[in-house]
Formats: C-alpha cells, structure tokens, sequence
C-alpha cells in the first residue's frame, strides 16, 4: 500500500527494507534480552542473530528463484530491481539460518535447545514485522475476494513486485502478521517460565506451522507448486516443521521440566 516512504529526485526510501530492518533490530533485542535472562553469552549470541540474518536473507532469494519459473525464461530478473524488493520466500530464509545457526552453535559451544528456545520468539516478531514489510510493498498478496476486509492495490511502485492493482485481495500479510505477533507473545510467556530446552523453539514450529498451512490456502501463487501436488511446497514444509515441533514439544517429556 506504500512502496515508499518518500522520494526525493531519483532517490527514494522503500518501506519494505524500512521494516525489515526494524524487523531485524527488534528481533537482535528480543533475543539480547532472554539470553542475557537464561544466563549465556549476550555478545555470542547476537553475532549468531547477524549470521542467521545474513543466511536468511540469501536462502529466501535462492529458494524464491529456484521455484519461479519466470526467472528460468528470464535469467537477467535475477538481478532487477523487483527481486532486489521482494521478500523471498520465508522457508528458504529459515532453513539457511537452520543451518547456519547449528553450525555457529557448535562452533561456539553453545547449547543448541536452549538457544533455540531464545531465538524463536524474537523470529516470531521480527517476522511479524517483516510481513508489514510485504503489505507496504504489495507482495506475497492473495487470491481475489469480496470480503469486507478484502485489500485493492492502487499504487503502481507496486507493480514492481508483480501484484495485481485495482482488485479486491485477502491480505494475507495481515493474516501472517498478527499470527505472528500472536506466536510472539505465547512464545515470550513460555521462554520466561521453567520449561523443557527445546519446547519454545518447538511451539513456534507448531503454530507457525499451522499458520502457514492455512494462509498458504488464500495465497495467489502457483510458482511453489512445481511437482502439480494438492499443496505447495511452503505446505509441505509447514507440516514437515510442524512434526518435528510436536516432537520437541511432547516427544520426550511434559513441556514444562
């Protein structure tokens, strides 16, 4: 709905890379707080928040390129302006920073659950944030819909993402948004209290998940979907995710130790 803040001349402030990077420093507080709360290294685990930050941002292009057939036909999108704005897609971001995050931990010795259990509610909100991002800029916009909260780009910076202008969408940003913001504050509540190393990060996996799952469902995209299945691809992952969370969740022991 605002591709940009403002411009002056030719240059101009994009609100998408605004929130991000609020997203991101607001994320890096999070987690600095509950780290320093659960007792480990606050310095080491903020570079580990740069590094997954850093992995994200590539694994989420990498992946978003490599499912959209557009850029197979058009090899030279890889480097326009409209790739450079768009978000990627999230999963391709997290399962980098997964990988990324396993291996600094062991690097570093830090305890892989507990870490993970700090990280998961500051993901939650800088995520939430970043969808805000996505809304401002127009993309990951959803199929058409009459409904009374339905959303109508009109703004043609937005085009530059590919989204529709002047029909009526679900604002799946919104929806992601506040699920997130939602995930954030349970996330928070269960990090502060006594619970099980490995639960937190578990939950998150659960309900985004599920989220995801659903939102996927009033998504207006097909790129994701190259083998033809019922769900996409960010389906399949959502309820891959989800399992390996119950599994930290119930699998072992109660939640709270």
């Amino acid at each position: 709905m605002l591709p940009k803040l403002f411009s002056i001349g030719s240059f101009s402030l994009p609100t998408y890379g605004v929130l991000v990077a609020l997203a991101f420093l607001a994320a890096l507080w999070l987690i600095g707080r509950l780290a320093k709360r659960e007792g480990l290294e606050r310095d080491t685990v903020i570079n580990l928040g740069v590094y997954c930050a850093l992995a994200g941002i590539v694994g989420a292009k990498v992946l978003m390129i490599a499912l959209d057939p557009s850029y197979r036909a058009h090899p030279k999108e890889i480097f326009s302006l409209a790739t450079l704005q768009s978000a990627g897609i999230f999963y391709g971001g997290f399962i980098a920073a997964l990988f990324m995050a396993y291996y600094y931990m062991r690097r570093m010795n830090l305890p892989v659950l507990r870490t993970a259990d700090i990280f998961a509610p500051g993901v939650a909100l800088g995520h939430g944030i970043g969808r805000l991002g996505c809304f401002a800029a127009g993309c990951c916009w959803g199929r058409p819909t009459n409904l009374p909260w339905a959303v109508t780009f009109t703004n043609p910076d937005a085009q530059n993402v590919g989204v529709p202008l002047g029909i009526h969408l679900h604002p799946t940003q919104l929806y992601e948004s506040f699920a997130e913001f939602l995930i954030a504050a349970v996330l928070y509540w269960l990090a502060s209290r006594v619970h099980k190393p490995g639960s937190v990060i578990g939950l998150y996996l659960v309900l985004y998940g599920i989220v995801r799952l659903i939102v996927e469902f009033f998504r207006a995209h097909d790129e994701s979907n190259p083998l033809g299945l019922s769900l996409s691809l960010e389906q399949w992952i959502s309820v891959l995710l989800a399992m390996i969370g119950m599994y930290l969740v119930f699998g072992r022991k109660p939640v709270f130790a």
